[in-house]
């Protein structure tokens, strides 16, 4: 009974999609790595602690906005099936989930670093805060984003023990996307959100006015990303990356039309996959190349 209700959490959760940060944050301590120079003891235990804290943080965030989401959940005709709202699941079981994942986040947290022990509860109390945002702001996507954007620079601190400036690019290129491919989902709901008071960007600027504001989210993101390029002298296949997940959202805003959400599923879930997944593995054998030249 325990591991059916484990499974049904980790389904409602959507354990699967940590992939669209984990990649961002691994490319935050390759690139810290990368400046110090490799150890050759201690890094794999390292990099073990920064996947389970990436890991056990976004679980928690996501246990938290479906408890806190429930009633709304149950409301909506799209999300009145999640797990909680149709009874499959317990809200005390979920409850219990998350603090066993904040606990193991925190645990991470201090096996990585006294510092990133500190930091730890102000970086939950940002993943939980955003679930409040469409309570009182059209700009819920943007908190989302920078909830997200936050990894990468937290993995730098993880190897460095301090912050570079210019892993803030990281972070930024991050919560722009993140905000960007968030509108397109949000776009799903935007009649939802007007009857039940929610807020929203397609809630304020109707469908077409959030698709274009997501379109200038995701240029933004490919600025960070030459930038970031540009201020760690990065190589060619860094710059093949930019190229490719350019690419990969210009067909991504393609499958979305104003009066034609059909292909959303799409466009959120499998290509946002892709463009971390790329990102990292050009990112990764850019750094080998530099290294190995």
């Amino acid at each position: 009974m325990f591991w059916e209700r484990l499974v049904l959490t980790f389904g409602m959760i959507k354990f699967e999609h940590s992939v669209f940060a984990l990649p961002f944050a691994l490319t935050g301590a390759l690139l810290a790595w990368r400046m110090q120079g490799f150890p050759r003891e201690g890094a794999l235990e390292k990099l073990i602690w920064i996947v389970v804290a990436m890991v056990t943080a976004r679980s928690a965030a996501m246990a938290f906005n479906r408890l806190l989401d429930a009633e709304i959940d149950a409301a909506n005709p799209r999300t009145k099936g999640r797990e909680i709202p149709a009874g499959k699941l317990s809200k005390r079981f979920t409850w219990g989930f998350l603090f066993a994942m904040s606990f193991a986040f925190v645990f991470a947290s201090a096996a990585l670093s006294q510092l990133c022990f500190y930091l730890a509860l102000p970086a939950l109390m940002i993943l939980f805060f955003y679930s409040f945002t469409k309570r009182f702001t059209h700009y819920s996507h943007l908190v989302l984003g920078f909830a997200l954007g936050i990894a990468p620079a937290a993995a730098w601190i993880a190897v460095t023990g301090s912050l570079d400036p210019r892993i803030l690019w990281l972070t930024a290129a991050v919560t722009f996307w993140t905000a960007g491919f968030d509108i397109i989902y949000a776009c799903q709901d935007v009649d939802f959100d007007r009857s039940a008071g929610l807020y929203s960007l397609p809630k304020r600027f109707g469908v077409s006015g959030a698709l274009l504001i997501s379109r200038g989210l995701h240029v933004l993101m490919l600025s960070c990303l030459v930038l970031l390029v540009l201020g760690f002298g990065l190589g060619n296949l860094a710059w093949s990356a930019i190229v490719a997940i350019a690419t990969l959202l210009i067909y991504e805003h393609r499958l979305v039309k104003p009066n034609d959400l059909s292909k959303v599923n799409a466009a959120f879930f499998t290509v946002n996959g892709y463009v971390s997944v790329l990102f990292f593995a050009f990112l990764a054998a850019d750094v080998w190349w530099s290294v190995n030249l």
